[in-house]
C-alpha cells in the first residue's frame, strides 16, 4: 500500500466521522424542535390562550392522559406513513381518545397517493343484516356498518388552524358503505382504489383522481392522499371487526428506503407539528365553532351550537362541524349534573337509520371508559318501546334502569348523538331531540312501565360483554 492508498483512506474515514457529527447535530436539533412542540401542545392543557377546560383534579389528570393519546398517534403517523406500502392503523381508538369520538367505532385510514392503485380487502362474517334481512343468532356477525371514505388534504386537525374547515381544503373521492358493497358469497371483500376504472371492471371502486384545482401544474387533477373509514358495532358480544389490508398494486415486490438522518429528522419534527396541531386545534374548534365555554352571546347572532342540559339542532355532517362521517346527522350538547341529579333525554327518528347511537365525552373530548361503565349505548343496546320513542337517563349513580348511561364521576361533559342514514332523509324528517335536568330520585317517575329495569347483577353481566368486546376489537394480534 502506497502513500497515496493510505492518505486516501485517512481522508475518508475522516470524511465519514464528519458526516457522523453532521447527522449528530441534524438529529439533535430536530429533536429539540420536536421537545418545543411537545411543550406547545402540553401548554394547551392549562394555558388560558389555548381555550383547555376549567382546571379540576380529574380534567387536569385526563388533560395529560389526552396529550398522551396525540403522542401514540403522533409517533404513527410520522414514521409508518407512507403511501408507497400503506396499511391500515386507527385513527382512534382506546389508546388516543378525541374528537368526542363514537364508543361503537373503530376508526381506520391509511396513506395513499391517488396516482396509483391500491386493493384494500377483507373477510367478513355473516353479513346479512347489510341487506335488511333478519340477523342469525348464535355466530360471528360483520359490524352494523361499515364505511369507505376517499379524500385528499391533511387529517382534520394536524394544521392547528381552523382554517382547515374553509370550502376547498378537503375534497372527497367518493363513499361505499355496507348498504352498497358488493360482498362474495363467502364473505370475500374487495375495493380497488386507482386514478381509473380498469375497462370492463364491475367491482367495488372509488376513483382517486379529480379534475380542477391541480396538486400538480403538469397534469391538472387532483389527487386523493387518503382512505379512511369506520367500522360501528351495534351488538357487542356477537359483532366482529372485519380485517382490512390494502395493497399497493404499483409496488408490489417492492421495498422502501433505508431510514437516513435527514428523513429521520424530518419524521420528528412533523410528529411534533402533528401533536401540538391536533391538541391545539380541537380545543379552538371547541371554543370557536361550538362555543363550549360560552364565550359567544348566541342573542348577538354568534354560534351556540353546546348548550347545557339541552340539544342543538341535528346538522348533518361538514367541514364546519369538523367534518365526520358522511352518512352521519349530529346532535350534541353539554351536561352538567350535581350528585343529586340526573338529564331525561327523548328523541325520535323517521326512516331506517342504518346506526343510532348516543354518546358522552368528558371536557377534552376524550369518550368515558366504555369497556369497563355503560357510558355509551346504540338502537341495539338500548329498549325502545312500541311509541317508537328513545328515552335514556344520564346520571353519576345507576338508577336502575337499562337506559342509563354512567358519567363515570365526571360532573360536566359533552352529549353526543349520531344517527347514520344509507339515503338521507329530507330535513323535515331528521330525528328530534331534546332533554331536561331532573332529580335523580325522580328518575322512575320519567320512565314509561315497559322500560327494563336493571338488577346489579344483570348490569354487572351486561359491562362484561362489554369488557371482551373492546379487548376484541382493539386487540394487536
Amino acid at each position: 500500500m502506497d502513500k497515496g492508498d493510505i492518505t486516501s483512506m485517512v481522508n475518508t474515514a475522516l470524511s465519514e466521522q464528519q458526516q457522523v457529527e453532521r447527522d449528530k447535530a441534524e438529529l439533535r436539533d430536530a429533536w429539540d424542535d420536536l421537545i418545543t412542540e411537545l411543550q406547545a401542545a402540553r401548554d394547551t392543557i392549562d394555558n388560558p390562550e389555548r381555550f383547555p377546560p376549567e382546571a379540576t383534579t380529574r380534567v387536569l389528570a385526563e388533560g395529560y392522559r389526552y396529550l398522551a393519546g396525540f403522542i401514540h398517534h403522533g409517533i404513527e403517523r410520522s414514521f409508518h406513513e407512507d403511501p408507497n406500502f400503506p396499511a391500515f392503523r386507527n385513527a382512534l381508538s382506546v389508546f388516543n381518545k378525541s374528537t368526542i369520538e363514537n364508543s361503537d367505532a373503530i376508526y381506520f385510514y391509511a396513506p395513499i397517493d391517488g396516482r396509483q392503485r391500491y386493493l384494500v380487502q377483507g373477510k367478513v362474517k355473516n353479513w346479512r343484516h347489510w341487506r335488511g334481512e333478519a340477523r342469525v343468532k348464535g355466530e360471528a356477525l360483520a359490524p352494523q356498518y361499515l364505511i369507505f371514505e376517499v379524500s385528499s388534504g391533511n387529517l382534520v386537525g394536524d394544521t392547528g388552524d381552523l382554517r382547515e374547515l374553509m370550502p376547498g381544503t378537503k375534497t372527497g373521492f367518493g363513499t361505499l358503505d355496507s348498504s352498497t358493497l358488493q360482498v362474495g358469497e363467502n364473505g370475500e371483500l374487495q375495493l380497488l382504489l386507482a386514478p381509473e376504472k380498469p375497462d370492463g371492471y364491475t367491482g367495488n371502486f372509488i376513483c382517486t383522481r379529480k379534475s380542477g384545482k391541480s396538486d400538480d401544474a403538469t397534469d391538472g387533477y387532483r389527487y386523493a392522499s387518503y382512505v379512511s373509514g369506520r367500522q360501528l358495532f351495534y351488538d357487542w358480544e356477537h359483532e366482529e371487526a372485519v380485517p382490512l389490508t390494502i395493497t399497493p398494486l404499483d409496488k408490489l415486490g417492492e421495498h422502501p428506503p433505508a431510514l437516513m438522518p435527514s428523513s429521520s429528522a424530518a419524521h420528528l419534527r412533523h410528529m411534533g407539528a402533528v401533536i401540538r396541531g391536533q391538541m391545539h386545534f380541537w380545543m379552538k374548534f371547541y371554543d370557536k365553532v361550538l362555543n363550549c365555554n360560552g364565550t359567544y352571546d348566541p342573542s348577538a347572532g354568534g354560534p351556540y351550537f353546546m348548550p347545557v342540559n339541552s340539544y342543538n339542532n341535528p346538522n348533518a355532517a361538514s367541514g364546519e362541524t369538523g367534518g365526520g362521517m358522511r352518512t352521519n346527522i349530529y346532535a350534541g350538547g353539554i351536561y352538567d349534573l350535581a350528585e343529586g341529579e340526573a338529564l331525561y333525554v327523548e328523541a325520535t327518528f323517521t326512516g331506517d337509520p342504518v346506526y343510532v347511537g348516543f354518546h358522552l365525552g368528558n371536557l377534552w373530548g376524550e369518550s368515558p371508559d366504555y369497556a369497563n361503565h355503560q357510558s355509551s349505548l346504540n338502537l341495539f343496546q338500548m329498549y325502545m318501546g312500541e311509541d317508537g320513542i328513545q328515552r335514556w337517563v344520564v346520571s353519576h349513580r345507576d338508577p336502575g334502569v337499562k337506559n342509563w348511561l354512567d358519567t363515570t364521576g365526571i360532573p360536566r361533559g359533552y352529549l353526543s348523538h349520531r344517527w347514520a342514514y344509507a339515503e338521507f332523509p329530507p330535513e323535515e324528517n331528521w330525528p328530534t331531540i331534546t332533554a331536561k335536568k331532573i332529580r335523580f330520585e325522580d328518575i322512575e317517575t320519567h320512565f314509561p312501565p315497559d322500560m327494563p329495569r336493571v338488577s346489579p347483577a344483570q348490569r354487572k353481566a351486561e359491562i362484561a360483554i362489554r369488557q371482551a368486546h373492546v379487548q376484541r376489537r382493539f386487540r394487536v394480534f
